[in-house]
């Protein structure tokens, strides 16, 4: 819509009702659970996405932005769009999404401060994690997991490998094998990223074997090295690390 202002054109911003009725609110809390709470949980808790039960969203500020994010997904992240929805099923579900932000939010138990120590010391995992060559960077891993998906993922790492994360070994016709994570690949090539950094291309035709290791993560368990109580620790360190809204 446009509007005229002393002359000069105004772009308005694009203004989105939700509905706000009993059968509206209880399709949409159908949907989300059939179409969203795998990821973010059944309450909106939490889990492979990030905690919806908080009353501002970091990429939904508005009602409009939430139904964009529905619809479309967010690109570079494992936020599909809803593109087998209707327009009406989109914001049924944001309605529903939105009563989730009224329900209080529970305090993640733990010491964050110890449990930062405790990853850079006794964990080690800085030295993959900061450096981020064979493992994601965590800086809002605490926006988008939950406390319980990230206390999974220390015990069982494999069942938290990231989207579109590939551990590969490419064994060259001649020359030493590399070990790391893709960075990128094509029909013809493909580029790996090992433990120090160095990025290594080949062509596909170059190599004797590619060896894919899907779901599998490089990062150890963490059930034998942390005591209890550390673990609670790390898992409040690392919820603690939100993005900047």
């Amino acid at each position: 819509m446009r509007l005229a202002l002393f002359g000069a054109v105004v772009l308005a911003a694009a203004v989105v009702k939700l509905p706000t009725g009993r059968a509206d609110l209880a399709a949409g809390r159908k949907l989300y659970e059939n179409q969203c709470a795998l990821c973010h949980g059944q309450t909106g808790e939490g889990g492979r996405g990030p905690v919806l039960t908080k009353p501002r969203l970091a990429r939904a500020a508005d009602d409009a932005a939430l139904v964009r994010v529905i619809e479309h997904g967010i690109s570079g992240t494992e936020m599909p769009g809803a593109h087998s929805m209707s327009e009406r099923d989109i914001r049924q579900t944001a309605a529903y999404v939105r009563t989730l932000g009224r329900v209080a939010i529970k305090p993640v138990p733990g010491n964050a401060a110890r449990g930062a120590e405790l990853y850079r010391t006794k964990g080690g995992c800085a030295g993959c994690h900061d450096a981020g060559f064979t493992a994601p960077a965590l800086q809002g891993v605490g926006s988008r997991r939950s406390a319980v998906y990230l206390r999974e993922a220390l015990l069982t790492p494999e069942s938290a490998v990231p989207d579109g994360y590939l551990l590969v070994t490419a064994v060259p016709r001649s020359g030493g094998n590399v070990t790391g994570v893709r960075v990128n690949e094509d029909s013809f090539s493909i580029q790996v990223r090992d433990a120090s950094g160095k990025v290594h291309s080949y062509w596909k035709s170059e190599l004797a074997e590619l060896r894919k290791q899907r779901g599998v993560s490089p990062m150890p368990s963490y059930r034998g090295t942390f005591s209890e109580d550390e673990l609670t620790d790390v898992v409040a360190y690392l919820a603690s690390l939100k993005d900047s809204e």
